[in-house]
């Protein structure tokens, strides 16, 4: 089966546009104040209504109160609510119990420990999106979207439940670390613009490709 592809972080009409144009499988939207990829509500809704019917549509949030995820699932209707903060499994439970959506968790990884915590999350989560985390030396880093890779060798080998990929993807690379993984859905934000925030078209028609041709 193809490799699908989610492209997280847009903003714009034309590049929700190029996304689905080039055969992305799920877009995503940021509710994060601090990233440069954040968009409001009123954004979300119409961005989301161009890709519905064509894409899955994902709404990430970090550490969200009640009021934002009841907000986020009457405006936008995504398909996915992405929890890319410090969510408990009990909180990830909650969250699709409140939205009636199913919740990917974001799991940040550096050492093998960190992909042992996922397992907290299989009861609750749909999914496991494994990213990178941040290093110390970035300090303020946001929760994703640092543009920093983990150890892939990480999760080769081994028989994981459904999961994304994420990290640091960058149409250069995305192939050997599907290679590596076997990952069934990658996400990319920060590996397809041309600076923080800003989306390249070039970039997303050549991502979606070099993945799709993977397997």
């Amino acid at each position: 089966m193809p490799v699908e592809v989610k492209i997280c972080g847009l903003s714009t009409p034309e590049t929700v546009d190029a996304a689905l144009d080039a055969g992305a499988d799920l877009v995503g939207f940021v509710f994060f104040p601090k990233s440069p990829r954040n968009v409001t509500l009123e954004q979300a809704a119409t961005l989301a209504a161009r890709a519905r019917g064509k894409a899955r549509i994902v709404t990430l949030v970090v550490d969200a109160d009640d009021a934002l995820l009841e907000a986020i699932a009457a405006e936008v209707r995504p398909d996915l609510i992405q929890a890319h903060g410090s969510e408990t499994p009990e909180r990830i439970a909650q969250i699709a119990q409140l939205t009636a959506k199913p919740v990917i968790k974001a799991i940040r990884v550096k050492d093998d420990a960190d992909i042992d915590a996922a397992a907290d999350y299989s009861t609750v989560a749909s999914l496991i999106l494994y990213d990178a985390k941040a290093p110390e030396t970035l300090g303020n880093a946001l929760p994703g979207g640092n543009g920093h890779a983990f150890d892939w060798g990480l999760l080769e080998g081994g028989k994981r439940p459904a999961f994304m990929l994420a990290g640091g993807l960058t149409p250069e690379n995305v192939a050997e670390a599907i290679r590596v993984t076997g990952a069934p859905v990658v996400d990319v934000s920060s590996g397809v613009e041309s600076a923080p925030g800003i989306k390249d078209i070039d970039l997303i028609r050549k991502f979606i490709e070099a993945a799709k041709s993977a397997r």
